[in-house]
């Protein structure tokens, strides 16, 4: 059978191949939906088995959304590259392609890569539609720098994922007797791939200009649409507050968040119930200015003033309808308006230097600068146990007292020592 030519391949957008779970049928089926859909992949030789045994391998992740996603993105991204960039089927992978394929991802096609992160597939008059927009890789600095694009590279965390997910992949075929080598196993000097540093690497957190700003521009749009921006202030807060993940406040198969998950305790004080990374639950420490947040928003959904036991109302609602958010993807985008909209008053008011950052933030940053913020005043081990971190070398990162000491002292060095 031809291949596909490889020219046309990296100059166009490859199109999603693998829907959210709640859309997934059998594997043979999905399978079958797929080749439906793009045609030409049937030229090339065993795409429907490799489908099928994909589909098996990514359904067996479906107790944690967060899993199957990340699962999925290594996957698929794989799965373009070996049939349309290779031209091949799985079973024609050695271990010389996958150096290529881990290169490719270093550094893809600028037609390979977004700006942001967007839906697979959207709903168009009852049937689920490819989404132009979605990209393999995403480069948010692009946003701040349309020449970004040729800088992009994936980050050695991201680096680690893919060869974790997909020697978990692998294996799982070779289990299944559908491979007979894992091409990842094989490569023996992943060292070339993988840096180790001598230092550590610094947490990305906003700075306390940006965070004011950004907190200034919700209130103001939550005085101004209280209808959608009350929930956008709630939000942000409890990310920022609570160092909350998104994952965290989102209904999935582990748990539905609900109000009745804050409660006190014999003293008065309040907790908030969260389960987290690994299907752990743990209790987070309620501060007074969160509680004061939690009242506010509660008013707003006409509710009683504090929550009460077993009370079942979603922590974060939809706008529209009933019920909780279920998708991660609707709390990246509500933290990224406002970090664009924050971006803009700043850039307003003449800062456009300590603007920058915003284009590039994520989410996680609030996570990272609440902790970083509390660490400086709070006992270490209460903050790893708010976060939610599995040993104390992780709050350790945010501890940057010895940074700060070790940069002063070097501070006023002169290139022309004095005589």
């Amino acid at each position: 059978m031809s291949k596909p030519s490889i020219t046309s391949s990296l100059s166009q957008p490859p199109m999603p191949l693998i829907d959210q779970l709640d859309y997934l049928g059998n594997p043979l089926s999905s399978a079958r939906q797929v080749l439906t859909q793009h045609p030409d992949l049937q030229r090339i030789d065993g795409t429907f088995e490799d489908l099928v045994h994909t589909f098996s391998f990514l359904v067996s992740y479906n107790g944690s959304t967060a899993t199957f996603n990340s699962y999925r993105r290594e996957v698929e991204r794989l799965l373009q590259w070996c049939w349309l960039v290779r031209g091949c089927g799985l079973g024609e992978l050695k271990r010389q392609d996958l150096e290529t394929y881990i290169h490719f991802c270093q550094s893809p096609p600028k037609a390979w890569v977004g700006s942001k992160q967007v839906a697979r597939f959207k709903n168009c008059l009852g049937e689920r539609t490819a989404n132009p927009d979605w990209r393999p890789f995403v480069n948010q600095a692009i946003k701040a720098d349309p020449q970004a694009r040729t800088a992009f590279s994936l980050s050695q965390k991201s680096l680690q994922a893919l060869f974790a997910v997909l020697s978990t992949y692998f294996n799982y075929l070779l289990q299944e007797d559908y491979l007979r080598i894992n091409p990842v196993a094989l490569i023996r000097q992943k060292s070339k791939f993988l840096q180790r540093h001598a230092y550590q690497e610094p947490v990305r957190r906003l700075s306390n200009l940006q965070w004011d700003f950004i907190l200034e521009t919700v209130e103001q749009l939550a005085r101004e649409r209280p209808a959608e921006h009350e929930r956008s202030l709630f939000v942000m807060r409890l990310l920022f507050g609570m160092y909350l993940r998104i994952s965290e406040l989102v209904a999935d198969e582990r748990s539905t968040p609900v109000m009745g998950d804050f409660h006190t305790d014999a003293d008065g004080n309040w907790w908030l119930r969260v389960v987290g990374k690994g299907n752990k639950a743990r209790l987070v420490t309620v501060s007074d200015d969160m509680l004061a947040a939690l009242r506010r928003y509660r008013e707003h959904l006409n509710l009683p003033r504090l929550p009460y036991v077993g009370e079942q109302t979603p922590l974060v609602q939809r706008l529209k309808g009933r019920g909780p958010v279920t998708s991660t993807r609707q709390i990246r985008y509500l933290v990224q308006s406002c970090f664009d909209q924050a971006f803009e008053r700043m850039r307003s008011q003449g800062l456009e230097d300590e603007a920058q950052e915003l284009r590039v933030a994520t989410v996680h940053w609030l996570r990272h600068t609440g902790i970083s913020e509390d660490v400086k005043f709070r006992p270490k081990e209460h903050v790893k146990e708010d976060a939610g971190h599995a040993s104390m070398a992780t709050t350790d990162r945010y501890i940057d007292t010895e940074l700060r000491e070790r940069h002063a002292s070097a501070r006023h060095k002169k290139l022309k020592p004095e005589l």
